[in-house]
Parts: structure tokens; C-alpha cells; sequence
């Protein structure tokens, strides 16, 4: 630490410096800091206007509370928080003032930030409680005063939050990245605990609720038996994912498939699915997506088994997922780690040269900085028998043209289990996922039953495709979760500017706005989400060519 920097940590921690240098010089200046809320400054006061001429009376209203960290997700949250105070709840706005959840911040920047925020949400306050939580932080971080609950909540987010940052899969709980969430989520978890323990709520809605302090919130609000929403969003614009007393990147559909599974599934979403799949195969954005999942349209089958010199011995394809991805945190089953899972599968295939094995790493690598599953290949490997073949995140090979060679699908959590299913494979799932168990997929709890999978479908690789009733069902599977699972929504966080002036909060609000967007909202603020009650309600923007996204 530099000599401003332990100035600024001493200031800091002496009482109404910060303030009195916000007062006296730092409101006057352009703000140049990385945590910034210039996009809801700009808007603010006139959406707390539209919502003050535009709120309803709500004979159901609930006592809700709003929390979010770092910038973005104060922005996106509080708008969230706005909407629901226009729908007649009584809103409360709690927050933590960083931008950056893996850099330390001396005491008296973090303060100054606060002061910041506290000046831009100002006109929050009209319609709702803004609550800045940076004040309810004790100034001695003892956990002896409260449940015990609470430090295994710390220690479970900050695990997370350290194999999610340097994307790996085991903490080393020595890293100083380690102690630096620790020490935050323990601020967090203390000022949280406290705040929602006055406040007493029926609701808590936070964004994803696993990781970084807004993990540590949803799980204090559930320690203190108080209603929790996470949310989270795809690659979908216009639209939600939410979890109600759930964690939202767990990704729990057994509801929706318990109220909408086992039905034919209908001409129009079976056209929406066609063309949505045909877009991904093809490395083309389609419908609301923005996003491309192949960077190499498909070759054909015979051209992939030529490049990879496969031959006609059965042949099984593992699909990585990128390591430390939050789509993988917490959910191992038969090993310990993904990278073990891998290991242990190509090491199973090596005395089976009766079969073949393509491990196909996952392309998201390409956009990440922590290990490569080729690193931990390499490393166990250094040569591979003749019958495994590993393609590298940048080859250009599409996943599709994999799927059509192979004869069965191993995963772990990546949804292209689901699609290999959808194309009538034999599918084993390795890891906790939302499509297991669903009655597509293989899903041994142990490695030995795991191995006893492979055996049975090695013994019999044609009679264990799935039949037509199956794959159906894995068809209309895919529809539930691609277009049912999230719901509408006016502003995503990618593009929260350009969906606030598309969708500003007068017309969120209007009656058009309202048929679109209420029900969500309504589920937002804890009102119960019945799957069997929405039915296929996207069909009703789906026509017969595929995607009609929504106009406004």
C-alpha cells in the first residue's frame, strides 16, 4: 500500500472526513470514479415522477426489500425496486457501493462512493427507503452475537466467490482473493442480518443469489425465514429468469416440468423450436437472442470424422463446461470435480479400445482467463490413446456436427445434453443440472454407477437411443426452458439504456405495459409463480414462422 493509500484508509476510518470533503469539494467535481450511476442519474427524477402520477392502490401489497452491489446491478435493481413501489408495495432500497467485487478499495474512496450514490438516488426517496447499507456495517466485524448459521453462510459465498473469480474448481482458502471476499462477505452478512431483521419483510429480491454479497443476502434472508426472489438474466432480451426461495442459476424447474411436461408439444412451439435450433447449428442470432453459440456453421457429419480421423467404432462425445463457471458451482455428484469427472472418463476409455471418445472443450474458453480443461488433459495425458480425440476451444469444428456423429452424449452441466437427447442419444449427466431426472437422461448418483452406465449402453449402442416418445419429451423440455422458464420483463441489464427509453417507466406502467409485464412483477414482490396457471403462454407471441417478438 502506496502512502495516499494508507492516507485514504486512515481518513477513512475517522468520522465525517469523507463527508466533509464530499461537502466542502467532491460533489463539485466530475465524478471520475469507476462506480458510476450516470445511467439512472439521467433518468431518476423523471421516473420517480411517472411512478408517483402512474401508482395504483394494491390490496395485496407486501413489505418488499431490494438489495444489490456494484454499479450495474444497483442500476438494474433499482429500477426493479421503483416498478414494484409503482405497483403499490411499500419498497425498501438497501446497497453496497463497489464496482469491483475482486479489487480492494480504501475506507475513505468506498465512503466517497457511497456519498455519491447517496446523492444520485436521492430522488428514490419520494416513493421508496433508500437505505445505505455501507452505515450498518459495525465497526467490529464480531460474528459472536449472532447465529452460527451466519459465519458457514460467509464461508460457503466466499468458497464460491473464489472459485467463480479465478475460475477454478478448489479453494485455496490462503489466496488473498479469499480473504478479501471473506472479509467483505462478513460486512455484508452483518449489515444485512441487522437491516432485514428491523425492516422485517415479507420479500427479499436480490439478483442471482449465489455469489458475492448478493449470495450472503439470500442466504440471510432465508436463515431469518423471509421470503427471497433472485433473478438473473440470459441471452434473451425482453425477458426474466427468477427463482422464488431459490437460488436463480440453479436453474430448479421441476415445477414447470411437473406442470407442463408430459404434453404433446404444439405445432407452433415445435416451429419456434426448429428454428431456433437450425439458428444455433448454423451460428446465426435468431428471435430475441443475442447470442451466437456456434462461431463455425455446420460441415457435416462425414467431414468432422475425417478431420478427427475417427473410424466406425462406437463413439461417445463429452461436452465440457468452462471451469469455475457459475453453472458448475456446487454441482458435482459422481466426483468432486468437473476436471476429476474428465479425467476419470477419458481414463475409462483408454481401456476400452472398443470405443471412441471426443472430448469437445467448450468455446467459452476462448473468453476466459482461468484454467483450460487441455491444461488438466495435457497434464494427466501427456499422449492420448489412438480412440480419444480432444477438440480445442478454437477448432473449428461445430458441437452440432459432433452430435450427428456420436452415439452417446456425456455431460456435466452444459445444455448440449439436453440437445443431444432432443437428437435421440443416450445421455449421462455427471453434474447437478435442470434438465437431469427429467426422463431424457441417464443420471447416475455415484462414479460406479456412473461406469455401469457406459457399460450398458457400450453393450448395446443402437438399442440405446431413446424412442420416439422420449426424444419428444425432450423436445418439449427444451421449449419450457428456452421460452416458458423466463418471463417478461421490460429492461435488461445489458442493455438497460436502450430499454429504458424504449420502455420507459410511463409505458411499463400504462395499460399495454401492464398486460405484458404485471404478472412478473407480481412475482417479483412474492405473489407465488404456478407454472399450470401460465400455461404456454408464449405461445401467444410465437407464430407460425417462428419468433414475433413483442413491439412496442
Amino acid at each position: 500500500m502506496n502512502g495516499s493509500e494508507k492516507l485514504k484508509t486512515l481518513l477513512g476510518n475517522l468520522p465525517l472526513t469523507a463527508e466533509a470533503y464530499w461537502r466542502l469539494r467532491g460533489q463539485y467535481k466530475t465524478w471520475s470514479s469507476h462506480f458510476k450511476l450516470e445511467g439512472i442519474q439521467s433518468v431518476l427524477a423523471g421516473a420517480v415522477a411517472e411512478a408517483q402520477a402512474l401508482t395504483q392502490p394494491n390490496p395485496a401489497a407486501r413489505k418488499v426489500c431490494v438489495f444489490a452491489t456494484l454499479h450495474y446491478w444497483i442500476e438494474q435493481s433499482l429500477l426493479v425496486a421503483l416498478a414494484l413501489s409503482a405497483q403499490g408495495h411499500q419498497v425498501s432500497f438497501g446497497y453496497l457501493p463497489y464496482s469491483e467485487w475482486d479489487k480492494e478499495i480504501n475506507a475513505f474512496d468506498l465512503r466517497k462512493q457511497d456519498l455519491y450514490a447517496q446523492t444520485v438516488l436521492a430522488p428514490a426517496n419520494q416513493v421508496m427507503r433508500v437505505v445505505p447499507l455501507l452505515k450498518e456495517v459495525p465497526p467490529k466485524l464480531d460474528l459472536s452475537a449472532y447465529p452460527a448459521e451466519l459465519a458457514k453462510i460467509i464461508d460457503q459465498v466466499s468458497d464460491y466467490d473464489t472459485q467463480y473469480t479465478l475460475q477454478v474448481e478448489e479453494t485455496d482458502q490462503s489466496h488473498p482473493l479469499y480473504a478479501l471476499r471473506h472479509a467483505r462477505n462478513t460486512q455484508a452478512a452483518l449489515a444485512l442480518y441487522d437491516w432485514l431483521q428491523r425492516e422485517q419483510p415479507q420479500v427479499l429480491v436480490v439478483p442471482n443469489g449465489t455469489i458475492l454479497e448478493m449470495g450472503v443476502a439470500y442466504q440471510v434472508a432465508r436463515l431469518l425465514g423471509i421470503k427471497a426472489i433472485t433473478f438473473e438474466f440470459a441471452d434473451q432480451r425482453e425477458r426474466i429468469w427468477l427463482a422464488q426461495d431459490g437460488e436463480i442459476m440453479s436453474h430448479d424447474t421441476s415445477s414447470l416440468w411437473a406442470d407442463l411436461g408430459n404434453q404433446p408439444l404444439p405445432d407452433r412451439a415445435r416451429t419456434a423450436m426448429l428454428d431456433l435450433f437450425a439458428a444455433r447449428k448454423n451460428a446465426r442470432l435468431w428471435g430475441n437472442f443475442a447470442r451466437q453459440w456456434q462461431k463455425n456453421p455446420v460441415q457435416g457429419s462425414s467431414l468432422v470424422r475425417q478431420a478427427l480421423g475417427l473410424d466406425g467404432r462406437p463413439l461417445a462425445l463429452l461436452a465440457t463446461n468452462v471451469l469455475g463457471d457459475s453453472l458448475t458451482l456446487g454441482r458435482q455428484r459422481v466426483t468432486a470435480t468437473m476436471a476429476e469427472w474428465v479425467v476419470k472418463t477419458i481414463a475409462y476409455f483408454a481401456n476400452r479400445p472398443d470405443a471412441q471418445l471426443v472430448v469437445r472443450v467448450h468455446p467459452g474458453e476462448l473468453l476466459t482467463h482461468g484454467t483450460s480443461i487441455m491444461d488438466v488433459i495435457s497434464q494427466s495425458f501427456p499422449t492420448l490413446p489412438a480412440n480419444i480425440h480432444v477438440v480445442a476451444p478454437d477448432q473449428k469444428i461445430n458441437t452440432y456436427d459432433l452430435v450427428e456423429t456420436a452415439d452417446l452424449g456425456l455431460v456435466f452441466t452444459t445444455t448440449v445434453g439436453m440437445e443431444m437427447a432432443m437428437a435421440g442419444l443416450p445421455v449421462i449427466v455427471a453434474g447437478k443440472t435442470h434438465y437431469a431426472e427429467k426422463g431424457f437422461t441417464r443420471d447416475p448418483q455415484t462414479w460406479e454407477g456412473y461406469e455401469a452406465e457406459l457399460n450398458q449402453v457400450f453393450s448395446d449402442p443402437a438399442g440405446s437411443r431413446l424412442d420416439a416418445k422420449t426424444v419428444d419429451q425432450a423436445w418439449l423440455y427444451a421449449y419450457l426452458f428456452f421460452f416458458e422458464f423466463s418471463l417478461p420483463f421490460p429492461w435488461h441489464l445489458l442493455w438497460l439504456k436502450e430499454d429504458f427509453n424504449s420502455r420507459p417507466m410511463r409505458y411499463v406502467l400504462s395499460p399495454a405495459g401492464q398486460a405484458r409485464y404485471a404478472k412478473t412483477f407480481a412475482y417479483l414482490a412474492g405473489e407465488p409463480l404456478v407454472w399450470k396457471d401460465r400455461g404456454l403462454a408464449r405461445l401467444t407471441e410465437l407464430g407460425t414462422d417462428g419468433e414475433n417478438p413483442h413491439a412496442n
